[in-house]
């Protein structure tokens, strides 16, 4: 609850957040059940290290807007061919104090199976997340961690394909259930 009350005080436009974009792109797999793409950060000297999150990334000069960045930084992290997603809506921007990123989350959906190339960079691993497993409640856990601003907190998570996901991409994975569940 402190948390979230420093979160609501805080002023973001103060903090001079780098802008940043993801995408969630929905596709069909092998067997045509409808699946999404996450990724496994690689291990580096950082906040985001070795965790799981959307492809995307940080705005860059040639990016027309934050749409393009989602777009761009998915080709860039997947090999998901930009020209053939559709964009399908934003979901809620996000501010995230650890690394000062104000992030912009995109839905969009490819209408066949992408081969996906990890980005040897940046990504450890692809995941690929069928939907059916993510709309079961037997994804949904608690995990407790330490983080920059807490000491053995427990947090809303999701097991995902055997990896925990927690923070900003639980959040961005909670609210897109909810979308689809009213949807479906």
């Amino acid at each position: 609850m402190l948390r979230l009350q420093e979160l609501e005080n805080l002023n973001i436009e103060q903090q001079r957040p780098k802008q940043a974009a993801v995408m969630a792109v929905f596709y069909p797999g092998e067997q045509q059940e409808t699946k999404f793409v996450l990724i496994l950060r690689k291990t580096y000297k950082g906040v985001h290290s070795n965790q799981i999150g959307f492809p995307g990334g940080r705005v860059e000069d040639e990016d027309l807007n934050l749409m393009h960045t989602a777009l761009r930084e998915t080709e860039e992290e997947v090999g998901i061919p930009r020209q053939e997603v559709t964009v399908l809506r934003e979901l809620t921007r996000l501010y995230i104090p650890p690394s000062n990123f104000w992030v912009q989350p995109f839905l969009g959906l490819m209408h066949r199976t992408p081969l996906l190339i990890p980005q040897e960079e940046e990504v450890e691993a692809v995941l690929e997340i069928d939907i059916d497993d993510f709309m079961s409640d037997s994804c949904l856990t608690k995990q407790t961690l330490s983080t920059s601003y807490a000491t053995n907190i427990e947090v809303p998570a999701f097991l995902l394909n055997g990896h925990i996901v927690w923070g900003a991409t639980a959040m961005m994975l909670n609210e897109m259930k909810e979308i689809l569940q009213k949807a479906l």
